[in-house]
């Protein structure tokens, strides 16, 4: 009875703090992302030392900073500026370490009232305009709390059936495995922040999200500046070749594989890299 009454004075609050309330904000987000990797060589070239050299630099590259800009109905996400961008194909001893995340330069744009988004992003220096709904999320609230800064958080959790894609180069030779898992994603957001959005494309909680782990990736918000009018300008990104998600992630799988095989000319290198969630 008491998780009822908590979570209720919760939702109330949000709502109430909604009503003829005009605001604006800016919120700073570090991630570090899981990245499962292994490298197996067979070359004299490339020993342990080298191997932890480039597992490192991967770790580098997972690791950003963020910037939320919303109001109450639509956001911005993107990466923060930096005075020098990290080189998305460096090399470590004779091995080249690429990212095949999300282009440098992205932007995701989010309408809550219309429940859709929009994310100007790059893939291998093509520019694309991915369209689609966003997703309701399952969260299921809990009256566990938790401070992050200055603001209560409320943990909500939602649990998934996810499938992980790997991608896989032995000896010159790509493969792709396809495993299906379940993953619990746990958040933590806070109702002093009233609107109902957070980093990526994380939503749907009556508050703003200072903290999300889906086991894969940990974000969690290091500032947050609000205003009392809405003075943070929100512009939807028009930029590049529009598709949906689904499309944009059989392209994304089509030009990694297509990346690995132009590396069969090394077979002789002896080289296994796994790249997976």
């Amino acid at each position: 009875m008491k998780t009822r009454v908590t979570l209720a004075a919760v939702l109330t609050f949000f709502t109430l703090s909604l009503v003829g309330q005009q605001f604006s904000g800016k919120a700073i987000y570090k991630t570090s992302r899981k990245t499962n990797f292994s490298v197996k060589t067979g070359n004299p070239g490339m020993d342990d030392k080298m191997a932890e050299e480039i597992k490192k630099k991967i770790q580098k590259m997972n690791q950003k900073t963020f910037v939320l800009e919303f109001n109450k109905n639509a956001s911005i996400y993107k990466e923060k500026a930096q005075l020098s961008a990290p080189n998305p194909k460096a090399r470590v001893g004779g091995a080249m370490v690429m990212s095949f995340g999300t282009g440098a330069g992205s932007v995701l744009y989010k309408n809550l009232s219309e429940k859709r988004y929009v994310n100007e992003t790059e893939l291998l220096s093509k520019r694309f305009l991915i369209k689609d709904t966003l997703t309701t999320y399952d969260w299921k609230l809990s009256s566990e709390t938790k401070n992050i800064g200055e603001y209560t958080c409320y943990k909500a959790t939602f649990t998934r059936e996810v499938e992980n894609i790997s991608m896989s180069m032995i000896d010159g030779e790509s493969k792709e495995v396809k495993k299906m898992e379940t993953i619990t994603t746990t958040a933590w957001y806070t109702p002093e922040v009233p609107v109902s959005n957070g980093p990526r494309n994380w939503q749907g909680l009556p508050g703003l999200i200072l903290e999300i782990n889906d086991g894969r990736s940990l974000i969690v918000c290091t500032e947050i500046v609000l205003s009392k009018d809405n003075s943070v300008q929100i512009v939807e990104p028009e930029k590049g070749k529009v598709v949906n998600q689904e499309t944009y992630e059989k392209i994304s799988r089509e030009k990694t594989k297509e990346m690995m095989e132009r590396f069969k000319s090394r077979r002789g290198n002896g080289m296994q890299i796994r790249i997976g969630g």
